[in-house]
Parts: C-alpha cells; sequence; structure tokens
C-alpha cells in the first residue's frame, strides 16, 4: 500500500468512524480533500521510543491528541499486565491539554484494572519519577514536551526504578500499542473510575516528601550569605517546588517574575521556553538589571532542566551554559563535601557522552571516578541504580548533562530542576561568604583546568519521512569519516552503533583530536533534527570559541553534504 493510500486509510477512520467526536471527525475529513494536509497528519505514526510519544498537537496519528494518547496507554497497560503491573503514577505540566491528556490516560488504566495515582496539580517532573518509588508503582507517565515550543506536547513513560524506559521496554510498549486500533482503548468515565478506587489523588504529603527529599541534599546547610535572586518558572510547573525550597534558605532574597508565574501552555512571553536560550530569559534579565540580583535561575514548563545567568562586577549577566552550571556544581559539590569530612569512599560522578571533559579534571583533583554514559538522563538514572543494587547508592555524588540537567540525591532518577535551583542559589551564597560570585568562580575554574567552550549544532531535517532522512545523513557521515577538527588530526573516531565501551548500542558518532576538540553526531530522539556537539579546549575562551567557529563551517558543509570530508 502506498502512502498516501494508507494516509487516507487513517483518516477514513478518524473521519467516519463514531467513536471519534464530531470535530475530530471534520478535520479529519477535511484533511482528505488536501494531499499536503492529509500526508502531514495521516502519512505517519508518532513514533513511540524511550523519550515516549512527542508532537505537534492536532487531529491525526502524526499529530497529539486524545486518540493516540489513549491508544498508547491502552498498549501501555496490555504490556503492565502481562508482568503483572497494577499500579501506575501520573504528572502533566502546564501545556496545552496536558490536564486532558493526563485524565484521559488515567481512565484507560483504570478500564484495565490498574490503579492510577494522579497529581491533582501541575508538577514537575522530578516529582512524578519521586512519586513512582515512593508509592512502588510499576510505571509512571507524565505528559510534557518539556521546552519545546507552544505547539507541541508528549507523553513519557517511566519504570518502577524511576528512570525513563529501556530500549528494551520500549519495544514491548511500542509492539503493544501497534495491535490497539485507533479508538479502539478501553475506558472508563473518572468518576466510576474514582468511586472503584482505580482513580486516585496523590497526596500533599508526598509534595511535602518531595521537598524534605530535596533540602536533606544541601551539602552546607551553613551558609547564609545574603544574595538576591530572581526566579522564573516560564509558565511551567516549577513554581510551587522551587518556592518552597527557596524560602527556606536563610539569606535568600527571591524576586519572582510576575508575569512567567502564571502556568499558560501558550508560553505568551516567551515562544521557545527553552531555558538555555537567551531569549527565553529575556523579562527574567530585565527584571534582575532593575532589581541588581545577582542570580537568575529560570525552569522550563516540566522543571526538569535550569537556566543560571549571573552578574558581572559591570552589572550585566552572563547567561551560563549547561556544561559551564555543572562543573561548577561539581567543584562545588566535591570542595565541600571533602571540608565537611563527607565524601563518600570511592565516589561517582556521572556525565554523558557529550558533557564536558573537563569533568575529568576536576573529579580527578578529589579523587572521584567520573563515569560516562550515553545522551538521556535515564542512563544517568540506570547507573544510580545499578549503585543501589550493589549496596552502593551512596557513592552517588553528582550527575549532569550539557543541556541544563542536574541531579546530587537519589530521590529522583531523572534530572531535577527543583533541587539543582537550591544548590545553584547555595553554591552563589557560599561564594558570596568568601566575597566572590559565580563568575569569578567560573574563571577561577577555567584558569586551573583551561578553558572548553561547547557548541551544539541543531540541524531540520526536512521530508516526508524524516527518519530515514536522518538514517540517510548518519550513513553518509559513517561513509565519510571526518579525519580533521579545525586543522587538527582526528586520533580517536568510534562508532557507537556497535555498543562501544560497555555502553548500549546508540545511533551515535564521535571523532577526537589529540589538542582537545571533539564532535559527536547524533540523530535526535524526539525531533526530526540531527545534531551535533562540538567542543574546544583551549588556554582562552577566545581560542576555543575560534576553533569552534571553524569547527561550525566544517561541520555545516559536512552535514548539508556541501562537501566531502
Amino acid at each position: 500500500m502506498t502512502r498516501i493510500h494508507e494516509a487516507m486509510r487513517r483518516a477514513a477512520l478518524f473521519a467516519q468512524d463514531e467513536r471519534f467526536d464530531g470535530q475530530t471527525r471534520r478535520e479529519a475529513a477535511q484533511a482528505m480533500e488536501n494531499e499536503q494536509e492529509l500526508l502531514a497528519r495521516f502519512g505517519s505514526e508518532l513514533a513511540f521510543g524511550t523519550g515516549g510519544l512527542r508532537g505537534i498537537l492536532g487531529v491525526g496519528t502524526a499529530r497529539m491528541n486524545r486518540y493516540v494518547v489513549e491508544r498508547a496507554t491502552q498498549g501501555l497497560a496490555d504490556a503492565l499486565r502481562a508482568k503483572g503491573g497494577k499500579s501506575v503514577a501520573i504528572a502533566y505540566d502546564s501545556r496545552l491539554c496536558s490536564a486532558e491528556f493526563a485524565q484521559a490516560a488515567a481512565c484507560v488504566l483504570a478500564a484495565n484494572g490498574i490503579t492510577a495515582h494522579v497529581y491533582n496539580r501541575l508538577m514537575p517532573t522530578p516529582m512524578l519519577s519521586f512519586a513512582v518509588r515512593e508509592l512502588r508503582c510499576d510505571a509512571g507517565i507524565v505528559v510534557t514536551a518539556s521546552h519545546n515550543p507552544a505547539q507541541y506536547n508528549g507523553y513519557k513513560v517511566y519504570g518502577p526504578d524511576g528512570c525513563q524506559i529501556t530500549e528494551q521496554w520500549a519495544a514491548s510498549i511500542t509492539a503493544c500499542i501497534a495491535a490497539v486500533p485507533y479508538g479502539a482503548a478501553r475506558t472508563m468515565d473518572s468518576a466510576k473510575a474514582r468511586t472503584a478506587g482505580l482513580y486516585r489523588d496523590i497526596p500533599q504529603s508526598m509534595v511535602d516528601a518531595f521537598v524534605e527529599k530535596t533540602w536533606a541534599c544541601r551539602v552546607n546547610p551553613d551558609v547564609k550569605a545574603p544574595i538576591r535572586l530572581v526566579y522564573t518558572p516560564l509558565h511551567g510547573a516549577g513554581l510551587e517546588p522551587v518556592r518552597a525550597v527557596l524560602d527556606r534558605m536563610e539569606g535568600v532574597e527571591r524576586i519572582e517574575v510576575a508575569q512567567q508565574c502564571v502556568p499558560d501552555g501558550r508560553f505568551p512571553t516567551c515562544p521557545r521556553p527553552n531555558p538555555e536560550l537567551r531569549e527565553a530569559l529575556a523579562l527574567g534579565l530585565e527584571l534582575a538589571r532593575r532589581e541588581r540580583a545577582d542570580l537568575l535561575l529560570a525552569t522550563d514548563p516540566d522543571c526538569d532542566r535550569v537556566g543560571v545567568a549571573v552578574r558581572r562586577e559591570d552589572g550585566e549577566y552572563t547567561v551560563l551554559t549547561g556544561n559551564e552550571v555543572g562543573l561548577l556544581l561539581l567543584q562545588y559539590l566535591l570542595r565541600t563535601r571533602r571540608e565537611k569530612g563527607a565524601m563518600p569512599k570511592d565516589a561517582v560522578a556521572v556525565k554523558t557522552i557529550v558533557t564536558s571533559d573537563l569533568a575529568f579534571a576536576i573529579a580527578r583533583d578529589y579523587g572521584v571516578t567520573v563515569t560516562e554514559c550515553l545522551t538521556g538522563f535515564k542512563y544517568i538514572g540506570e547507573i544510580i541504580g545499578r549503585l543501589e543494587a550493589a549496596g552502593e547508592e551512596d557513592r552517588f555524588v553528582f550527575g549532569f548533562e550539557e543541556s541544563c540537567g542536574y541531579l546530587a540525591g537519589t530521590h529522583v532518577r531523572d534530572k531535577d530542576g527543583v533541587m539543582a535551583c537550591m544548590l545553584v542559589a547555595e553554591m552563589a551564597q557560599a561564594a558570596a561568604d568568601a566575597k566572590r560570585t559565580l563568575a569569578d568562580e567560573l574563571d577561577a575554574l577555567y584558569a586551573r583546568y583551561g578553558c572548553m567552550e561547547n557548541r551544539l549544532l541543531s540541524f531540520d531535517i526536512a521530508g516526508a519521512v524524516p527518519m530515514e532522512q536522518m538514517q540517510a545523513v548518519m550513513a553518509r557521515l559513517r561513509a565519510e569519516p571526518a579525519a580533521m577538527l579545525a586543522g587538527s588530526r582526528v586520533i580517536a573516531a568510534k562508532d557507537y552503533a556497535g555498543g562501544l565501551e560497555g555502553l548500549p548500542r546508540s545511533d551515535v558518532l564521535s571523532y577526537a583530536t589529540e589538542d582537545g576538540k571533539k564532535a559527536i553526531v547524533r540523530p535526535s530522539g524526539t525531533e526530526p533534527k540531527v545534531k551535533v556537539y562540538l567542543s574546544a579546549h583551549a588556554d582562552t575562551r577566545a581560542g576555543a570559541r575560534a576553533a569552534l567557529d571553524v569547527m561550525e563551517r566544517e561541520w555545516n558543509a559536512r552535514i548539508m553534504g556541501e562537501e566531502n570530508a
């Protein structure tokens, strides 16, 4: 069957079957009259993977909507029942349709005899990871598209360990989803589900317990230097728990960006609510300047990432990269633990392969081992899980990734923006005690270990079937491997497709030179993009950035196929 015929078959189901609501049937029928719209909405299906589902909101099998969510949840329920699973925790953020999708998922689970424990208001992703473990659920669901623009939403699934699901578990759920026709998921009225005890609100005590566990992760609770910080949740789910933690910190004056404290899935003041982007921090920076704040903290819509900007001597603000915040936190946590006599024996820090290699030098100074894992915080969570299984959970001291994700405790198995806000504020207080700023601390770190600059290149992949296009790009790169990076010879080329260094198989290529330049390439797991992570080590930031400029030009040409490399 051709793609157009398959799209027409799917659209006809949505347009004619009375299991779909009237608005859905009308929009599906309209799509059948426009080939481009037909293919965009029904020419494919949202792929389910370790990151769950993510896509543009709208009618169609290639869009995020209630019927796609119900079908995915029916597949999850079938996979869980095959393993004897009995309960699932659910959280959702402020995005458009998030609450509706969370309720739809709960009602499908209930209809399948699986108890759904649901937060009764928007809550951060790390609080879902926490609830799964505390309630001893068999799985978890978070309805979020993280930091994507407003037209997106998503559906992430977690295992009983509080980590995002593994490849094997994702494959099992995918097979179950494929067996479910659209519109055929079993569902139950929410009121009946509650009466049957299959739809339960997660109690306030869970929120309070999360805040207490977060508070226990402070490494220097005695620090009380006065600092002023601006915080913004970017219209997302972070306000309640971040406020609860920061308000307990003596010496911290919290100033909020009022316009962005209102949950709003349209993100009217920051169309791209990604705290890695300076444009998303514009209102926060404006307020910080007016208030002469020492620090700006911004969490993304589901509050698993945090962006940080620090005030310089000239009164302007430097937006730190995820790598810079991670390196500062690593150094601060290790230094403070050693000073307090709280460094565990054989301590372990964890970073992803695309995260700054300066972590190795910092950890070495404190006798700490750095373990690398593939991109994705679930792999950091899995390493914590292995330590826990061996009775060595206390060895874990810190995990981080370049995309503003950090974790310093083990009660959560995903990146945690709530905890990160607390620790960055504490770190700023400790610097203030020494009459320094975090900008000073970063300068000192680079003076000791050299400057390593990083840059992410993201290439949009066009075409009717983006997955195939991304695979074609990766195949071409494998056939024509990079031999040079900014004038330096590549001495180490790695292809993780074969499962290198004890890591799972992954579609990742890595190139490194003797003088500290590196390029890592992988297709995105959630968007039609190929990503290239560049890093360069030099004596000065200017030198490192100059090398990155050259590497960026090289990879622009290489990815776009304009020259052989």
